[in-house]
């Protein structure tokens, strides 16, 4: 018999559900019923997701300026406020714990009407627009870099660090090896959904101008769109490198852990699962982010000496090329790197996240858990 249930929301987006399904193992490990409120768009995550029921709500994002479309997008929401209260009766939640995305709001809303205890968790440096807009309801807000200061958000802020799942962990446990002389170097290289282009038209421009030597050594796993990958299979093999390939890995975390360097774009969950893997990394923040978030992540890492940060503007393929040729011919810097990314990994996020969400859902304030053992 579990203890009771938990509510998970999450926005459809590997960013907003890989912190939860790591939240979601943890408590289950616990002896909780987890469920989770999400979008349509989860449905190529949902099948890994361990929730005893998952629960599609309507949203809509508010970014138009368009009269008739924001009224539209009000609508639904409310409409998901409506279905979310339904379900919350139904399975009568402890908590509700949301992480971001629009698709948390008619949850986390509903929730804090039926006077339900509820957290959210921020991923990133700078709090989400849908984080925003419920921080002032909810009882308390987790950050993956958020600090606890004095301000109205602060107050009820506890800097957990972000949820990595199992599998993160697991490939935590190998440690790094660098490539030295004419061993195979294995390059990882990834953009999310919506970055990827930019490594698509770049990378193999870089890699031509590599030397002969160091081509030889390249082993590249490199996630592209659907619609590029042809070509830049293509444009691989014609310059004879080993490559892979794809739109999507579902072992994203071994292939981390396997790679000499990561060249990546900078969302919360890609910088975390870095760290606590602790691989050295190129990072290019994703330029349009609405709220240049990916590039205060990838100063966390930065800072510590575990990456590097790379403006996309000042990346062009000859730049690329002299980077990655330099760091390939310097194993020991490689080395140093993957060490200090390791040593700003918070692989114990999931367990403090869980005892916060404990907390929240036994009513205790955030001033009550911050008294207690936690930071």
């Amino acid at each position: 018999m579990a203890r009771g249930v938990i509510l998970l929301a999450a926005g459809g987006t590997g960013g907003h559900l890989f912190p939860a399904e790591a939240l979601a193992h943890e408590l289950i490990e616990r002896g909780w019923a987890v469920h989770l409120a999400t979008d349509t768009r989860a449905e190529r995550f949902a099948a890994r997701f361990p929730a005893a029921a998952v629960h599609p709500i309507q949203s809509a994002t508010l970014g138009s300026k368009n009269p008739f479309t924001l009224l539209g997008a009000f609508w639904k929401i409310w409409s998901g406020v409506r279905q979310a209260s339904a379900i919350i009766g139904r399975i009568k939640p402890e908590a509700v714990v949301g992480f971001g995305g629009y698709p948390t709001l008619p949850p986390l809303y509903a929730a804090t009407r039926r006077k339900v205890p509820t957290l959210i968790h921020e991923q990133n440096a700078v709090m989400g627009r849908a984080n925003r807009a419920l921080s002032g309801r909810v009882d308390a807000i987790a950050g993956g870099f958020l600090p606890q200061d004095e301000s109205a958000a602060g107050a009820k802020t506890v800097t957990t660090g972000n949820p990595v799942r199992p599998a993160v962990l697991e490939a935590a446990r190998t440690p790094y090896v660098a490539s030295i002389g004419d061993e195979p170097f294995r390059l990882l290289v990834f953009g999310g959904s919506q970055g990827a282009q930019f490594f698509s038209d770049a990378m193999p421009g870089a890699v031509a101008l590599l030397s002969d030597a160091q081509r030889r050594r390249l082993v590249i796993t490199q996630q592209a769109r659907a619609d590029d990958v042809a070509r830049v299979k293509a444009a691989y093999a014609a310059l004879g490198v080993a490559v892979e390939v794809s739109p999507f890995f579902t072992d994203m975390a071994a292939r981390i852990a396997a790679a000499h360097l990561v060249i990546s774009r900078s969302g919360a969950s890609t910088v975390s699962e870095i760290a606590v893997i602790g691989r050295p990394a190129l990072l290019v923040p994703y330029p349009f982010a609405l709220d240049h978030d990916q590039a205060a992540n990838a100063a966390a890492l930065a800072a510590a000496g575990g990456g590097e940060v790379h403006v996309q503007s000042s990346l062009s393929s000859e730049r690329i090329a002299a980077l990655l040729g330099a760091l390939m011919d310097q194993p020991e810097r490689l080395a140093t790197m993957a060490a200090a990314a390791k040593s700003v990994g918070r692989p114990d996020a999931a367990r403090l996240l869980a005892d916060l969400t404990e907390a929240i859902a036994s009513r205790k304030t955030v001033s009550d858990f911050r008294k207690g053992t936690h930071p």
